[in-house]
Protein backbone atom coordinates (compact mmCIF):
# COMPACT_ATOMS: atom_id res chain seq x y z
CA UNK A 1 0.00 0.00 0.00
CA UNK A 2 1.32 3.38 -0.78
CA UNK A 3 2.93 5.95 1.86
CA UNK A 4 2.11 9.59 1.43
CA UNK A 5 5.06 11.64 2.69
CA UNK A 6 4.44 14.72 4.38
CA UNK A 7 6.36 17.74 5.89
CA UNK A 8 6.59 16.86 9.42
CA UNK A 9 5.87 19.15 12.73
CA UNK A 10 8.85 19.85 14.99
CA UNK A 11 7.47 21.28 18.10
CA UNK A 12 4.20 23.57 18.57
CA UNK A 13 5.14 26.17 17.13
CA UNK A 14 6.51 24.92 13.55
CA UNK A 15 3.71 26.10 10.75
CA UNK A 16 6.08 25.37 7.69
CA UNK A 17 9.33 23.86 6.20
CA UNK A 18 11.42 24.17 3.12
CA UNK A 19 12.59 21.00 1.27
CA UNK A 20 16.02 21.66 0.76
CA UNK A 21 17.75 18.52 -0.73
CA UNK A 22 16.05 15.01 -1.77
CA UNK A 23 18.82 11.87 -1.31
CA UNK A 24 16.83 9.73 -3.69
CA UNK A 25 15.39 10.31 -7.27
CA UNK A 26 11.81 9.18 -8.63
CA UNK A 27 12.13 5.59 -9.42
CA UNK A 28 14.81 4.50 -6.23
CA UNK A 29 14.19 2.40 -4.00
CA UNK A 30 14.23 3.10 -0.27
CA UNK A 31 14.06 1.23 2.90
CA UNK A 32 12.65 2.25 6.47
CA UNK A 33 14.84 4.48 8.41
CA UNK A 34 17.27 5.44 5.97
CA UNK A 35 17.47 9.61 5.17
CA UNK A 36 15.01 10.49 2.47
CA UNK A 37 15.36 13.77 2.29
CA UNK A 38 16.53 17.48 4.41
CA UNK A 39 13.94 20.49 5.64
CA UNK A 40 14.80 24.00 6.56
CA UNK A 41 12.57 25.28 9.44
CA UNK A 42 12.96 28.43 11.17
CA UNK A 43 15.65 26.78 13.53
CA UNK A 44 17.78 24.30 11.81
CA UNK A 45 18.12 22.27 8.95
CA UNK A 46 17.08 18.48 9.53
CA UNK A 47 17.64 15.13 7.76
CA UNK A 48 14.39 13.20 7.62
CA UNK A 49 14.35 9.74 7.86
CA UNK A 50 11.92 7.63 4.71
CA UNK A 51 8.75 6.38 6.94
CA UNK A 52 8.65 3.10 5.05
CA UNK A 53 10.43 0.56 2.64
CA UNK A 54 9.50 0.50 -1.68
CA UNK A 55 10.24 2.76 -4.62
CA UNK A 56 10.09 6.49 -4.14
CA UNK A 57 7.10 6.84 -6.34
CA UNK A 58 6.99 10.16 -6.84
CA UNK A 59 8.70 13.19 -5.63
CA UNK A 60 5.46 15.83 -4.85
CA UNK A 61 7.46 18.89 -3.99
CA UNK A 62 10.82 20.14 -5.31
CA UNK A 63 14.15 21.68 -3.60
CA UNK A 64 13.44 24.74 -3.09
CA UNK A 65 9.65 25.07 -2.25
CA UNK A 66 8.20 25.90 1.22
CA UNK A 67 5.25 24.27 1.89
CA UNK A 68 2.69 23.74 5.33
CA UNK A 69 2.95 21.03 8.16
CA UNK A 70 0.96 18.12 6.29
CA UNK A 71 1.49 18.85 3.17
CA UNK A 72 2.37 15.49 0.95
CA UNK A 73 5.74 15.55 -0.14
CA UNK A 74 6.67 12.30 -1.93
CA UNK A 75 4.72 8.82 -2.78
CA UNK A 76 6.17 5.23 -1.58
CA UNK A 77 4.52 2.41 -3.43
CA UNK A 78 5.35 -1.05 -3.72
CA UNK A 79 7.41 -2.52 -6.46
CA UNK A 80 4.46 -3.81 -8.49
CA UNK A 81 2.19 -0.62 -7.30
CA UNK A 82 1.21 2.02 -9.76
CA UNK A 83 -0.62 4.44 -7.45
CA UNK A 84 -2.53 8.11 -8.96
CA UNK A 85 -0.32 10.76 -9.18
CA UNK A 86 -0.62 13.88 -7.22
CA UNK A 87 -1.26 17.18 -8.49
CA UNK A 88 -0.09 20.52 -6.88
CA UNK A 89 0.43 20.68 -2.95
CA UNK A 90 -2.10 18.78 -1.02
CA UNK A 91 -2.13 18.38 2.52
CA UNK A 92 -3.21 15.59 4.90
CA UNK A 93 -3.02 15.53 8.76
CA UNK A 94 0.29 14.11 10.28
CA UNK A 95 1.57 13.02 13.20
CA UNK A 96 3.61 15.25 15.42
CA UNK A 97 7.61 14.76 14.86
CA UNK A 98 6.72 12.09 11.75
CA UNK A 99 6.91 12.14 8.07
CA UNK A 100 3.71 9.96 7.22
CA UNK A 101 0.62 11.21 6.48
CA UNK A 102 -2.83 9.17 7.83
CA UNK A 103 -5.82 10.70 5.75
CA UNK A 104 -6.36 10.85 2.20
CA UNK A 105 -5.35 14.24 0.99
CA UNK A 106 -7.81 17.49 0.75
CA UNK A 107 -9.07 17.80 -2.82
CA UNK A 108 -7.35 20.56 -4.72
CA UNK A 109 -9.39 24.05 -5.40
CA UNK A 110 -10.62 23.90 -9.07
CA UNK A 111 -9.99 26.98 -11.16
CA UNK A 112 -12.40 29.86 -11.41
CA UNK A 113 -13.89 29.96 -14.55
CA UNK A 114 -14.07 33.23 -16.45
CA UNK A 115 -17.66 34.32 -17.17
CA UNK A 116 -18.75 34.87 -20.99
CA UNK A 117 -19.03 39.13 -22.52
CA UNK A 118 -22.73 39.17 -23.86
CA UNK A 119 -22.48 42.01 -26.47
CA UNK A 120 -23.80 43.07 -29.79
CA UNK A 121 -21.84 42.03 -33.04
CA UNK A 122 -22.11 46.35 -33.81
CA UNK A 123 -20.28 46.57 -30.38
CA UNK A 124 -17.60 44.25 -30.62
CA UNK A 125 -16.87 45.90 -34.22
CA UNK A 126 -16.74 49.37 -33.09
CA UNK A 127 -14.34 48.15 -29.87
CA UNK A 128 -11.89 46.71 -32.38
CA UNK A 129 -11.66 49.98 -33.79
CA UNK A 130 -11.08 52.07 -31.24
CA UNK A 131 -9.01 49.63 -29.64
CA UNK A 132 -11.36 49.38 -26.22
CA UNK A 133 -11.51 46.23 -23.97
CA UNK A 134 -15.67 44.96 -23.61
CA UNK A 135 -14.90 43.82 -20.07
CA UNK A 136 -14.34 47.35 -19.31
CA UNK A 137 -17.21 48.19 -20.21
CA UNK A 138 -20.75 47.63 -18.34
CA UNK A 139 -23.54 46.47 -20.56
CA UNK A 140 -27.21 48.55 -21.02
CA UNK A 141 -29.18 46.26 -23.12
CA UNK A 142 -31.16 43.43 -22.51
CA UNK A 143 -29.60 41.15 -19.25
CA UNK A 144 -26.72 43.32 -19.58
CA UNK A 145 -25.76 43.17 -23.04
CA UNK A 146 -22.79 45.58 -24.30
CA UNK A 147 -24.33 47.55 -27.22
CA UNK A 148 -22.81 49.92 -29.78
CA UNK A 149 -24.32 52.68 -28.02
CA UNK A 150 -22.40 51.39 -24.65
CA UNK A 151 -18.84 51.56 -26.05
CA UNK A 152 -19.90 54.75 -28.16
CA UNK A 153 -20.89 56.19 -24.88
CA UNK A 154 -17.36 54.59 -22.75
CA UNK A 155 -15.08 55.85 -25.74
CA UNK A 156 -16.30 59.44 -24.91
CA UNK A 157 -15.83 59.89 -21.28
CA UNK A 158 -12.72 58.38 -21.66
CA UNK A 159 -9.63 60.85 -21.96
CA UNK A 160 -8.17 61.71 -25.62
CA UNK A 161 -5.37 60.72 -26.96
CA UNK A 162 -2.88 63.47 -28.42
CA UNK A 163 -2.42 63.32 -31.88
CA UNK A 164 1.16 62.63 -32.49
CA UNK A 165 3.06 61.73 -35.30
CA UNK A 166 3.96 57.89 -35.14
CA UNK A 167 8.05 59.23 -34.94
CA UNK A 168 7.46 61.92 -32.12
CA UNK A 169 5.56 59.08 -29.69
CA UNK A 170 8.15 56.85 -30.26
CA UNK A 171 10.90 59.61 -29.13
CA UNK A 172 8.86 60.56 -26.42
CA UNK A 173 8.34 57.04 -25.18
CA UNK A 174 11.85 56.23 -25.42
CA UNK A 175 12.77 59.61 -23.34
CA UNK A 176 9.97 59.02 -21.05
CA UNK A 177 8.76 62.56 -22.05
CA UNK A 178 4.42 63.35 -20.70
CA UNK A 179 2.74 64.05 -23.94
CA UNK A 180 0.51 66.48 -21.73
CA UNK A 181 3.09 69.03 -21.44
CA UNK A 182 4.20 68.87 -25.09
CA UNK A 183 2.45 71.72 -27.26
CA UNK A 184 1.81 70.39 -30.69
CA UNK A 185 2.60 72.82 -33.61
CA UNK A 186 1.67 70.49 -36.39
CA UNK A 187 -2.05 70.79 -38.11
CA UNK A 188 -4.49 71.07 -36.12
CA UNK A 189 -2.14 70.77 -33.35
CA UNK A 190 -0.59 67.46 -34.21
CA UNK A 191 2.81 66.74 -32.13
CA UNK A 192 5.21 66.32 -34.34
CA UNK A 193 8.99 65.60 -34.40
CA UNK A 194 10.50 69.07 -34.17
CA UNK A 195 7.97 69.24 -30.97
CA UNK A 196 9.21 66.33 -29.11
CA UNK A 197 13.10 67.60 -29.83
CA UNK A 198 12.28 70.92 -28.02
CA UNK A 199 11.10 69.81 -25.61
CA UNK A 200 14.23 67.49 -24.87
CA UNK A 201 16.28 70.29 -25.21
CA UNK A 202 14.48 72.20 -22.27
CA UNK A 203 13.90 69.10 -20.52
CA UNK A 204 15.57 69.40 -16.70
CA UNK A 205 18.21 66.46 -16.43
CA UNK A 206 16.83 64.66 -13.35
CA UNK A 207 19.44 63.43 -10.49
CA UNK A 208 20.57 60.13 -10.60
CA UNK A 209 18.72 57.57 -8.91
CA UNK A 210 21.85 55.72 -6.61
CA UNK A 211 21.27 52.20 -7.03
CA UNK A 212 19.26 50.16 -4.12
CA UNK A 213 20.80 46.58 -2.60
CA UNK A 214 18.13 44.30 -2.11
CA UNK A 215 18.37 41.87 0.00
CA UNK A 216 16.11 38.75 -0.02
CA UNK A 217 13.54 38.81 2.97
CA UNK A 218 13.66 34.75 3.39
CA UNK A 219 15.02 31.77 6.02
CA UNK A 220 15.75 32.29 9.16
CA UNK A 221 15.19 36.45 9.27
CA UNK A 222 11.71 36.18 7.46
CA UNK A 223 11.08 33.09 10.03
CA UNK A 224 12.04 34.79 13.50
CA UNK A 225 10.06 38.37 12.01
CA UNK A 226 6.82 36.54 11.88
CA UNK A 227 7.71 34.69 15.29
CA UNK A 228 8.33 38.07 17.43
CA UNK A 229 5.50 39.62 15.37
CA UNK A 230 2.91 36.53 16.31
CA UNK A 231 4.36 36.91 19.84
CA UNK A 232 3.56 40.13 20.30
CA UNK A 233 0.01 40.34 19.09
CA UNK A 234 -1.02 36.99 21.11
CA UNK A 235 0.62 37.50 24.26
CA UNK A 236 0.17 39.91 27.09
CA UNK A 237 3.75 41.36 27.44
CA UNK A 238 4.59 42.92 30.29
CA UNK A 239 8.59 43.80 31.18
CA UNK A 240 10.04 44.32 35.06
CA UNK A 241 13.52 45.41 35.73
CA UNK A 242 15.80 45.56 38.80
CA UNK A 243 19.55 46.18 39.39
CA UNK A 244 21.86 43.66 41.03
CA UNK A 245 24.58 43.81 43.18
CA UNK A 246 26.95 40.86 41.25
CA UNK A 247 30.12 42.29 43.40
CA UNK A 248 30.07 38.33 45.20
CA UNK A 249 29.04 36.27 41.90
CA UNK A 250 31.94 37.33 40.41
CA UNK A 251 34.35 36.86 42.99
CA UNK A 252 32.72 33.42 42.96
CA UNK A 253 33.37 33.03 39.29
CA UNK A 254 36.49 34.01 39.78
CA UNK A 255 36.93 31.79 42.59
CA UNK A 256 36.13 28.30 40.65
CA UNK A 257 37.89 29.51 37.51
CA UNK A 258 41.05 29.31 40.36
CA UNK A 259 40.04 26.11 41.77
CA UNK A 260 39.66 24.38 38.24
CA UNK A 261 42.48 26.37 36.44
CA UNK A 262 44.76 23.46 35.67
CA UNK A 263 41.37 21.52 34.05
CA UNK A 264 41.35 22.79 30.49
CA UNK A 265 37.77 21.53 29.92
CA UNK A 266 35.98 23.69 32.77
CA UNK A 267 35.05 27.05 31.42
CA UNK A 268 32.59 28.84 33.36
CA UNK A 269 30.86 32.30 32.58
CA UNK A 270 28.29 34.28 34.48
CA UNK A 271 25.97 33.01 32.24
CA UNK A 272 26.30 29.32 33.39
CA UNK A 273 26.00 30.96 36.98
CA UNK A 274 22.68 32.65 35.92
CA UNK A 275 21.16 29.21 34.23
CA UNK A 276 21.79 27.81 37.55
CA UNK A 277 20.10 30.65 39.73
CA UNK A 278 17.76 31.00 36.83
CA UNK A 279 16.64 27.01 37.15
CA UNK A 280 16.31 26.66 40.85
CA UNK A 281 14.13 29.49 40.97
CA UNK A 282 11.86 28.60 38.49
CA UNK A 283 11.68 25.30 40.91
CA UNK A 284 9.99 27.39 43.07
CA UNK A 285 8.13 29.27 40.78
CA UNK A 286 6.15 26.89 38.44
CA UNK A 287 3.39 28.97 36.95
CA UNK A 288 6.43 31.12 35.21
CA UNK A 289 7.81 27.39 34.04
CA UNK A 290 4.68 26.83 32.25
CA UNK A 291 2.91 27.17 29.12
CA UNK A 292 -0.48 28.48 27.76
CA UNK A 293 -2.08 25.93 25.62
CA UNK A 294 -6.02 26.75 24.99
CA UNK A 295 -8.04 26.84 28.18
CA UNK A 296 -4.93 25.01 30.28
CA UNK A 297 -1.95 26.02 31.69
CA UNK A 298 0.48 23.19 31.49
CA UNK A 299 3.25 23.46 34.21
CA UNK A 300 6.28 21.80 32.64
CA UNK A 301 8.41 18.97 35.61
CA UNK A 302 11.46 19.76 34.20
CA UNK A 303 13.17 23.29 33.27
CA UNK A 304 14.83 23.25 29.68
CA UNK A 305 16.49 26.59 29.61
CA UNK A 306 16.72 28.14 26.30
CA UNK A 307 20.33 30.07 25.69
CA UNK A 308 19.65 32.85 23.03
CA UNK A 309 22.90 32.49 20.41
CA UNK A 310 23.18 35.54 18.10
CA UNK A 311 24.21 33.86 14.75
CA UNK A 312 25.58 36.64 11.53
CA UNK A 313 21.86 35.22 9.87
CA UNK A 314 19.71 35.68 13.48
CA UNK A 315 19.28 34.33 16.42
CA UNK A 316 18.85 30.47 17.26
CA UNK A 317 17.92 28.99 20.95
CA UNK A 318 19.37 25.93 21.68
CA UNK A 319 18.06 23.73 25.00
CA UNK A 320 20.10 22.64 27.84
CA UNK A 321 17.34 20.16 29.12
CA UNK A 322 17.17 19.14 32.84
CA UNK A 323 18.74 22.36 33.72
CA UNK A 324 17.42 21.67 37.34
CA UNK A 325 19.46 18.92 37.70
CA UNK A 326 22.47 20.03 37.15
CA UNK A 327 25.57 21.51 38.83
CA UNK A 328 27.20 24.27 37.98
CA UNK A 329 29.86 22.40 35.70
CA UNK A 330 27.96 20.32 33.73
CA UNK A 331 25.93 23.43 32.64
CA UNK A 332 28.62 25.08 31.78
CA UNK A 333 30.16 22.47 29.54
CA UNK A 334 26.69 21.73 28.01
CA UNK A 335 25.76 25.19 27.55
CA UNK A 336 29.47 25.57 25.44
CA UNK A 337 28.79 22.39 23.16
CA UNK A 338 25.42 23.58 22.55
CA UNK A 339 26.38 26.96 21.49
CA UNK A 340 29.61 25.71 19.72
CA UNK A 341 27.27 23.87 17.55
CA UNK A 342 24.42 26.59 16.80
CA UNK A 343 27.75 28.40 15.42
CA UNK A 344 28.49 25.74 13.50
CA UNK A 345 24.85 24.54 12.27
CA UNK A 346 24.72 20.64 13.29
CA UNK A 347 22.25 20.82 15.58
CA UNK A 348 19.75 18.41 16.14
CA UNK A 349 15.64 19.00 16.21
CA UNK A 350 15.73 18.00 20.12
CA UNK A 351 18.84 20.42 20.63
CA UNK A 352 15.88 23.38 19.60
CA UNK A 353 12.81 22.48 20.70
CA UNK A 354 11.16 21.92 23.94
CA UNK A 355 12.28 25.09 25.78
CA UNK A 356 10.40 26.54 28.82
CA UNK A 357 11.73 29.14 29.78
CA UNK A 358 14.65 31.04 27.77
CA UNK A 359 17.43 33.35 28.67
CA UNK A 360 19.18 36.38 26.52
CA UNK A 361 22.21 37.75 27.51
CA UNK A 362 23.60 40.99 25.67
CA UNK A 363 26.78 41.52 28.04
CA UNK A 364 28.67 40.69 25.46
CA UNK A 365 27.55 43.61 23.04
CA UNK A 366 28.24 45.78 25.53
CA UNK A 367 24.39 46.79 26.99
CA UNK A 368 22.92 47.19 29.98
CA UNK A 369 19.64 46.00 29.72
CA UNK A 370 16.80 45.49 27.25
CA UNK A 371 13.15 44.17 26.79
CA UNK A 372 13.50 40.65 25.03
CA UNK A 373 10.43 39.17 23.80
CA UNK A 374 8.34 36.00 24.47
CA UNK A 375 8.97 32.88 22.58
CA UNK A 376 5.27 31.03 22.66
CA UNK A 377 4.45 28.80 24.18
CA UNK A 378 6.76 30.04 27.05
CA UNK A 379 5.74 31.77 29.58
CA UNK A 380 8.54 33.98 30.55
CA UNK A 381 12.00 35.05 29.47
CA UNK A 382 15.04 36.75 31.19
CA UNK A 383 16.97 39.77 29.55
CA UNK A 384 20.72 39.62 31.25
CA UNK A 385 22.60 43.07 30.91
CA UNK A 386 26.69 43.78 30.74
CA UNK A 387 28.49 43.82 34.53
CA UNK A 388 29.80 47.27 35.30
CA UNK A 389 31.59 48.28 37.63
CA UNK A 390 29.87 51.54 39.57
CA UNK A 391 29.84 53.10 43.25
CA UNK A 392 27.35 52.17 45.29
CA UNK A 393 26.31 52.68 49.11
CA UNK A 394 27.02 49.39 51.53
CA UNK A 395 26.69 49.55 55.40
CA UNK A 396 26.17 53.25 55.03
CA UNK A 397 29.55 53.97 52.82
CA UNK A 398 30.17 54.90 49.48
CA UNK A 399 32.17 51.70 47.53
CA UNK A 400 32.27 50.31 44.48
CA UNK A 401 30.41 47.07 43.37
CA UNK A 402 29.67 44.95 40.07
CA UNK A 403 26.25 45.82 38.70
CA UNK A 404 24.04 44.39 36.66
CA UNK A 405 20.71 44.95 35.04
CA UNK A 406 17.67 42.06 34.94
CA UNK A 407 14.90 42.25 33.30
CA UNK A 408 11.75 39.93 32.84
CA UNK A 409 9.45 39.96 30.42
CA UNK A 410 6.44 37.59 30.75
CA UNK A 411 2.67 36.83 29.76
CA UNK A 412 0.29 38.54 31.89
CA UNK A 413 -2.20 36.45 31.09
CA UNK A 414 -0.40 33.32 32.93
CA UNK A 415 0.18 35.30 35.80
CA UNK A 416 -0.06 38.30 37.45
CA UNK A 417 2.78 40.87 38.28
CA UNK A 418 3.38 40.48 41.95
CA UNK A 419 4.92 36.42 41.68
CA UNK A 420 6.53 37.93 38.11
CA UNK A 421 8.30 40.32 40.17
CA UNK A 422 8.55 37.97 43.22
CA UNK A 423 10.89 35.47 40.99
CA UNK A 424 12.73 38.10 39.35
CA UNK A 425 13.79 39.17 42.88
CA UNK A 426 14.49 35.69 43.92
CA UNK A 427 16.87 35.60 40.84
CA UNK A 428 18.40 38.68 42.01
CA UNK A 429 19.15 37.25 45.45
CA UNK A 430 20.34 33.93 44.18
CA UNK A 431 23.40 36.12 41.93
CA UNK A 432 23.80 38.49 44.80
CA UNK A 433 24.83 36.07 47.21
CA UNK A 434 25.81 32.96 45.34
CA UNK A 435 25.80 30.65 48.37
CA UNK A 436 21.85 30.65 48.67
CA UNK A 437 21.90 28.79 45.48
CA UNK A 438 22.88 25.33 47.08
CA UNK A 439 20.33 25.81 49.83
Amino acid sequence: MAINVTMPKWGLTMKEGKISKWYKNEGDSVQKGEDLYEVETEKITNKVESPGSGILFQIVVPVGTKVPVGAILAVIAEPDETPERIEGIQVGEVVEGTAESRTEPAEAERPTEKKPLFSSPAARRLAKELGIDLSLIKGTGPNGRIIEADVAGYHEKAPSKPKITPLAEEMARQEGLDLSTITGTGEGGKITKEDVTRALETKIPEEEEKPVKAIPFTGMRKAIAENMYASLQNTAQLSVFTEVDVTEMVRFRDLVMEEYKKDKTVRVSFNDIIILATSRALKQFPMMNSALADDEILLHESVNMGIAVSLPEGLIVPVLRDADRKGLLQIAREARELAEKAREGTLGVDEVTGGTFTISNVSMLGMDGFTPILRPPETGILGVGRVQEKPIVRDGEITIGAMMFLSLTFDHRVLDGAPAMEFLRTVARYLQHPNLIMT
